[in-house]
Formats: C-alpha cells, structure tokens, sequence
C-alpha cells in the first residue's frame, strides 16, 4: 500500500515538475531561435553588403563577372557548408540592394521571409508584403502564395477606386500596443481627433 501512495506522489509531483520545466525549455528554444534567425539575416545582409560594396564598388552590377561569386562559393562551401553556394550568395547580395538600410530590417522576418521579399521589384510592393507579412503573421510560403499571385497588385487595380485608395492610406495594424501607450502622442492624435 505505501509503495503504490509513494507511486501516485511520484506520479503528480514528476507530472507538475514536467511541464514547468517544459514550459522553461520552450521559452529558452523561443528566444534562441528568434536570437539566431536575426543573426542570420544580419549576417546574410553583410555579405551582401560586402560583395555590393567591396567587389562591385557600390555599383549595381559587377564588372569582375560570375567568376568571383562561384569562387567565393566554392571557397565558403567548403569550409561552412551548402548555405553559402552561388545561389545563395546571389541572394544575399539581392537582399542588401533590396534593403539597403540595415537598420530597416524587421526582426520579426525570417531569412526565407526576406529572400522572398526581395523577388517582388516595386519597392513600393515589397514595402507593403513586409508590412502585411508582419501585422497578419504570415508565413514564408503564405507570403510566397500572395507574392505569385499579386496580391499587392490585384489590391491596386480593385474596381472600387475609394476603396483602393482608402487601403493605401490605411495605417499598419498596431498588434501590440506600446507599453507607455497612454502618452503615446501618436496613438491619440492618429486614432482619435482630440480638440477639434
């Protein structure tokens, strides 16, 4: 009888004990996977910013040709692996002319959200994927979803021209107010009209 008392103890004391140390190690692999896709994409960015501005001299195209970049990818391959082939180092030197502001760059996309931004030209449209990406949560192959099928563009050439131009005046959705919001100017003055 004392064996089976000590069993079910055991049982609820491990079962609570589990999930509380469940919950901190899935609050630790939340943190470290959002802390190495940032360092990722801010690596990404410097490479591209290397091969723009130290090899192509700050010009759009490079003069040197596609030898360089294969002998630079055939070099890093083969000390850090296949993420540094020439594809990919196309696209990091695309997603530097892409977003040429580092500081720009939006922590809650991932690498794969950017390589896909930097397939839309209109710099206007890629602005607004970003934006929409971000306040609707959507993920890489959502976004790559309404990247083919011109989203952006079907939103532009509606029927309804107030409506079209009502959407683009429209203010990015605000998911998480800021935590000092009551003297947040900007959310008074742009949500309400006080004094008028």
């Amino acid at each position: 009888m004392r064996e089976t008392l000590n069993k079910r103890n055991a049982a609820v004391v491990s079962d609570r004990l589990y999930r509380a140390v469940r919950s901190v190690i899935q609050e630790a692999h939340g943190v470290v996977s959002r802390v190495a896709n940032w360092a990722m994409v801010e690596a990404n960015w410097r490479v591209g910013f290397l091969i723009v501005e130290d090899e192509q001299k700050g010009k759009r195209k490079a003069e040197y040709g596609k030898a360089v970049l294969r002998d630079l990818a055939r070099r890093l391959t083969a000390e850090y692996g296949s993420g540094y082939d020439e594809s990919n180092l196309r696209y990091m030197r695309l997603f530097y002319l892409a977003f040429p502001i580092r500081d720009a760059l939006r922590h809650e996309l991932s690498w794969t959200h950017y390589r896909s931004l930097t397939r839309v030209s209109d710099p206007v449209a890629r602005e607004w994927y970003m934006n929409e990406c971000i306040a609707s949560s959507w993920g890489t192959r959502y976004l790559d979803r309404q990247i083919a099928t011109q989203s952006y563009e079907r939103l532009l050439s509606g029927a309804n021209p107030d409506r079209r131009r009502k959407r683009k005046e429209l203010p990015l959705t605000i998911l998480h107010p800021p935590a000092n919001w009551a003297r947040a100017e900007w959310v008074w003055s742009g949500w309400w009209k006080i004094g008028d």
